[in-house]
């Protein structure tokens, strides 16, 4: 249930409606925007009667929320949710671009990599320390030294640095980490979500290999309950019956998430093709149907690379791509 205070409710009216909200045993998540004034109320509002509400002299309008995401929904929201990280923002009028090795492999490679993409306008560095693979004789990542790698990078670029979780027991290691990722795999491993919930720390949400975008949003659900409304969601692609890309990219996702949800909705055109010629137009499709950002992956020499090498870019590749989206970024009112 939403709660629309009137433009001109007194400070005296507004704190009648909070005190009787409280008396109906629900929390209140107020949202300021510029325009209005939103009361989301959450918990069981299933029994509160909208009609004995609607007589405080604060309100404008009630509306029940039908949807099972409360704290993700615009209608809960209706203002874009904007997420600083460094000097990047997302969901706002800029368009920042994630870029980075699918694994840290060494601290020559991910620095290279890092001063490349940096050179070439990203404005984060991702790397994975720890790789969820299908098979387990495959590259499982370096782990700790993984993320100490990331570290350097970050020191010697300034690049905030995104990297995957596998569980609750690896938090701890997540201290120095900027954004943490979710990936396909975990989108729905519950525990974790409630506990990257008292993180405090944006996190980055992949779209399960085969989930509806209302369980991408209910899993977005579980960290803001948690307490934590750094969300950034993004769609990596699904699985269909379709082999000649590794995933099927839903396009569509990107502008439906935007009208559902107020969290920032980014791509990656890697994963969702799993070929490097194609992350380049995908990623300009991705920006002209509203993204707020991209996530690429970038190596140095894909052929020599220890995890996903055909779906990675050259720093070459990328430094072009970075200047043929920008009229793209441009069609939606970002800027890159």
């Amino acid at each position: 249930m939403i709660i629309i205070l009137k433009k001109n409710a007194t400070p005296e009216q507004i704190e009648k409606l909070t005190s009787d909200i409280h008396a109906l045993g629900v929390s209140i998540h107020k949202i300021e925007g510029e325009h209005t004034t939103v009361f989301g109320l959450v918990g069981d509002t299933s029994r509160i009667n909208a009609n004995d509400l609607s007589a405080n002299e604060a309100v404008e309008a009630i509306h029940r929320v039908q949807e099972p995401y409360k704290m993700a929904n615009r209608k809960f929201h209706p203002e874009n949710t904007v997420i600083q990280v460094g000097e990047a923002s997302f969901g706002g009028d800029e368009f920042p671009v994630i870029a980075g090795p699918c694994s840290v492999e060494s601290e020559e490679q991910i620095i290279e990599v890092a001063r490349a993409v940096k050179a070439s306008g990203a404005k984060l560095l991702r790397g994975g320390a720890f790789k969820p693979r299908t098979s387990p004789y495959a590259f499982q990542g370096l782990h700790e030294e993984g993320i100490r790698l990331l570290t350097l990078a970050k020191q010697d670029t300034g690049l905030p640095i995104v990297t995957e979780i596998m569980s609750i027991g690896q938090l701890d290691l997540f201290a120095d980490v900027d954004v943490i990722q979710v990936g396909a795999r975990n989108m729905q491993n519950f525990e974790l979500l409630k506990a990257l919930g008292g993180t405090g720390k944006p996190i980055l949400l992949k779209r399960g290999l085969a989930n509806t975008l209302e369980e991408l949003l209910m899993s977005a659900e579980y960290i803001m309950s948690a307490g934590n409304e750094k969300v950034i969601l993004c769609e990596r692609g699904i699985r269909t019956f379709e082999t000649a890309t590794r995933n099927t990219m839903d396009l569509s996702a990107i502008p439906m998430l935007k009208s559902m949800s107020h969290l920032p909705v980014i791509a990656d055109p890697s994963h969702a093709t799993g070929i490097a010629w194609m992350v380049e137009p995908m990623a300009r499709a991705s920006a002209a149907v509203g993204a707020d950002g991209l996530i690429i992956e970038v190596h140095n020499n894909p052929a020599r690379a220890l995890s996903d090498g055909k779906q990675s870019i050259t720093p070459a590749a990328f430094d072009a791509l970075m200047k043929e989206l920008r009229p793209y970024v441009e069609l939606t009112g970002k800027q890159i």
